[in-house]
C-alpha cells in the first residue's frame, strides 16, 4: 500500500516531469514557428531575386543586341574610311 507522503512524491515527481514536458513542448512550438518565418523569408527572397534575374536577363539581351548593332555599325565605318582612303590615294597616285 501506498502511504499518503510517497503518493505525494509521485504526484509531484509527474508535475515535474509535465512542466518539463511542457517546456520542451512549448520550445518546440516555437523552433517551428521560428522556422516557417525563415522559410517564408526566404522563399520571398527567392522570389525577388528571380524577378531581378529576369530583369537583368531582359537588360543583358537588350545590350548585346545594342552591342552587335553597334559592332555592325562600325564595321560599315571603317570599310566606307577603307573606301575613301583607296580613292584618295588613287587621286593622289
Amino acid at each position: 500500500m501506498s502511504t499518503p507522503a510517497l503518493v505525494e512524491a509521485e504526484i509531484t515527481i509527474a508535475a515535474d516531469d509535465f512542466s518539463a514536458l511542457e517546456q520542451r513542448v512549448v520550445r518546440a512550438v516555437e523552433l517551428v514557428r521560428s522556422e516557417r518565418a525563415a522559410r517564408t523569408q526566404a522563399e520571398e527572397n527567392a522570389i525577388a531575386l528571380e524577378l531581378r534575374l529576369e530583369e537583368q536577363s531582359a537588360t543583358l539581351a537588350q545590350a548585346q543586341e545594342q552591342l552587335a548593332s553597334l559592332e555592325r555599325e562600325r564595321e560599315q565605318v571603317r570599310q566606307r574610311v577603307e573606301r575613301l582612303l583607296k580613292q584618295l590615294d588613287e587621286i593622289t597616285s
